[in-house]
């Protein structure tokens, strides 16, 4: 795995309450490439200045506390404009929410997602 990451720097932040999940995509993210930073939860990643440090967001909907939709809507407010995936096994669920790059089901495929994120960061994967 390269020290630097390949993609221009980018950061990517995975929020989702689950452990595994959040693995499971900060493997596939890094071995693509990319910087990552995980967080268990919205709350996580605002309390540790994430948008701050993220170029890209990959996010649950359902968690506790503070779902997905949530928080893009909070970052919204704030003025982040942050390019926001979510991933969710109920994309229905983001059907109205404006401003997404896109809603994966899970589990997702990761082509789909590694090219969702490279189109999200005006790159070619």
């Amino acid at each position: 795995m390269p020290d630097t990451p390949l993609h221009d720097q980018a950061t990517i932040a995975v929020v989702d309450d689950d452990e595994s999940v959040r693995a499971a995509l900060d493997n596939l993210l890094r071995s693509s490439g990319y910087a990552v930073r995980t967080y268990p939860g919205a709350l996580e990643f605002l309390d540790a200045k994430g948008p701050g440090q993220t170029q890209c967001l990959v996010c649950d909907i359902q968690m506790p506390r503070m779902s997905g939709i949530e928080l893009h809507r909070h970052l919204v407010e704030k003025g982040w404009r942050i390019p926001t995936l979510f991933i969710t096994a109920y994309p229905q669920l983001a059907a109205n929410v404006p401003g997404l790059v896109a809603c994966l089901p899970k589990p997702c495929d990761a082509n789909r997602l590694l090219d969702c994120i490279a189109s999200a960061l005006g790159q070619r994967h």
